[in-house]
Order: C-alpha cells, then sequence, then structure tokens
C-alpha cells in the first residue's frame, strides 16, 4: 500500500532532497508539504522538477486536513516537538529529522504515541554511515571506560548540541557509566571548558564557518586512544534514504524509536 506523506520544510535543505525522493518515488504518495515562505505555490514547481499538484501551506494544520500516514519533520528546534504531538493528535505517525530536542521531550512523546497506538522514529542524523559511527560507538564504550564527544556544525547552526551527539551521549549513559579522572568540581579555572555533561558525557560543541556537520567520539586509556568520527559533505543527499526507510518502518511502529541504529540493528 502506498504511504501518503507530508513533509514539514519541504523547501529547506535536507526537506527539499527527501521531497524530491518522495516525489520519484513509487512506495510513497506525496500528500503535503509545508514551508512558510513559498506557500501557496506548486512544490514540484518550487523544487524544479514540474507541477506535482501539491501546493505548499504555511501550517501542520492546513497539510493534515489533507488525509495522511506519516509526517517527516525537517523544521527547527522551535517548532518540532509542537508538530510531533499534533500530528499524533490527528493520527499521523511522525518521523522526526529535526534536532533540539531534549530527553525530557522524548519522554513526552513517548507517553503521547502510545496513548494513542502510534508510531515515532527520530534521529540525529539519518545518515546511514553516521548510525554506523553512533553503533560501533556504543560498542566501544562497553570495554572502555572513559570518554568524550566533539560535534562540530556550521556557525549558523542554533541549537548546541546537536541532535546526533544528544543522542550518542544518552544512548552511550545506557551501557557503562562514564569515568572522569578528575571531578568536574574540582576543575581549576571555568568548569564550562569541560564541556555540557549529558548523561554523564562531556559534550564539546564547536560552530564555526566551513564545516556541515561531523562529530566523534574518543575513548581514552593509558598510553592509547580510539576515536570513532563521522564527517558529513555538503549535500543532504546522505539523510534520504535513512529518512524514506524510517517512513516505511514507523507503519509498524508502536510508541518511539530514536536512532537509525535501532532500525538496522534491532
Amino acid at each position: 500500500m502506498t504511504i501518503r506523506v507530508c513533509v514539514a520544510g519541504a523547501t529547506g535543505w535536507t526537506g527539499s532532497a527527501v521531497t524530491r525522493a518522495l516525489l520519484a518515488s513509487s512506495e510513497f504518495q506525496l500528500v503535503g508539504a509545508i514551508a512558510r515562505r513559498q506557500a501557496g505555490k506548486d512544490i514540484g514547481e518550487v523544487l524544479g522538477l514540474g507541477r506535482a499538484n501539491v501546493n505548499i501551506v504555511a501550517s501542520l494544520e492546513e497539510a493534515l486536513a489533507v488525509p495522511t500516514d506519516v509526517l517527516i519533520d525537517y523544521t527547527g528546534p522551535e517548532v518540532v516537538k509542537g508538530h510531533i504531538l499534533a500530528a499524533l493528535d490527528k493520527g499521523v505517525r511522525v518521523v522526526v529529522g529535526t534536532s533540539g530536542l531534549t530527553a525530557s521531550d522524548y519522554a513526552d512523546i513517548e507517553r503521547w504515541a502510545r496513548e494513542r497506538q502510534l508510531g515515532v522514529i527520530a534521529a540525529g542524523n539519518f545518515s546511514i554511515t553516521a548510525a554506523l559511527a553512533k553503533h560501533f560507538a556504543v560498542i566501544a564504550a562497553r570495554y572502555l571506560p572513559s570518554w568524550e564527544i566533539i560535534d562540530y556544525a556550521s556557525a549558523a547552526k542554533i541549537d548546541a548540541p546537536s541532535g546526533t551527539a544528544r543522542e550518542l551521549a544518552e544512548e552511550l549513559a545506557t551501557v557503562s557509566r562514564n569515568r572522569l579522572e578528575v571531578a568536574l568540581e574540582h576543575t581549576h579555572g571555568p568548569q564550562e571548558a569541560r564541556g555540557a555533561t549529558i548523561d554523564g558525557t562531556q559534550v564539546h560543541s564547536i560552530r564555526l564557518p566551513s564545516y556541515v556537520i561531523a562529530f566523534e567520539t574518543i575513548f581514552g586509556l593509558p598510553d592509547e586512544r580510539l576515536t570513532i568520527r563521522h564527517d558529513a559533505g555538503s549535500g543532504a543527499h546522505p539523510y534520504v534514504s535513512g529518512t524514506l526507510l524510517a517512513t516505511q518502518k514507523v507503519m509498524e511502529v508502536n510508541g518511539l524509536v530514536r536512532g537509525l541504529d535501532r532500525l538496522l540493528f534491532p
């Protein structure tokens, strides 16, 4: 059965790449596109693909007036939680590629989804290779007691840490407890220099021009180190296949699944 999909952020950097793939696919039917600046225009024409007979709308409420199976959200941290809860209230499953949500936010989303017996799949990064980097880091944490995370992004990225880094830190905490040789309160100098503590992991966010998205988990032992790093290029193509996989799988999910790696390695 064809899955009816609405994309929030359909003209954005990642959202536009996902929308193009949906329009080219026989497995999905694009039934909605949300983008405030282009409202009223045909999404196919805006993306340079020719007429798609789907007009862009400015709000989720307008978009979900059309029968929809799955909402894909690539918007911003200030609106994404509201989109997820509103979609679930409408009986629509959700795939979340937007970062900026906290563990508390996800707890609310998990409860909301289970009460409505619907699925949500969220990932800080829908790249297959990023999912592998996360998976390998989780394996390493079973054997190596100390680690820190560095995440890199462009100077314009407003959320820190990235959703990828936050998701990774929270997942590492389920495997083992990170060991610090010097407790943070014993740091000489500004304690903030040691980064933000997320579920026991020190996370450092770098925001500078020339970076797109990258993250690395650094594990340390006496006289040796292991670094597991992922770097993204300047295009959004790496996130498309993972997003489409999640859009298929969310139809079978009840509750919340966090991380593309959970789909690759159930």
